[in-house]
């Protein structure tokens, strides 16, 4: 099993860090419910909603949004350049370190 460390910072500027598994094909999302940060996921990580927009604020690379996900943000309130959907980033070993922000409800 290897876990991540990662740093979410809350809609009132407080940074969390919090241990994110590897190995359960987690998402975000996930990973922040799991913490009682208020991402509601209204679709069930679908990509279907944007509740659970971030924003990435660190240097590791992310694949481009994919169609679905592109198509939710220009769509979605709050949006900026380092928007992503938190349901479409599946934790893996290269997110170590990773800060995001949660976008506002």
């Amino acid at each position: 099993m290897i876990d991540i460390s990662i740093q979410i910072i809350d809609r009132e500027g407080n940074t969390h860090k919090v241990i994110a598994p590897t190995d359960m094909n987690m998402n975000l999302m996930v990973v922040c419910k799991s913490y009682g940060f208020p991402v509601e996921g209204i679709c069930g990580g679908m990509a279907l909603c944007a509740s659970c927009q971030v924003y990435v604020n660190s240097e590791i690379h992310l694949a481009s949004p994919n169609e679905e996900q592109q198509a939710m943000l220009s769509e979605a309130f709050h949006v900026q350049e380092n928007s992503i959907l938190g349901c479409q980033m599946h934790m893996n070993s290269s997110f170590e370190g990773l800060i995001v922000t949660l976008a506002p409800e």
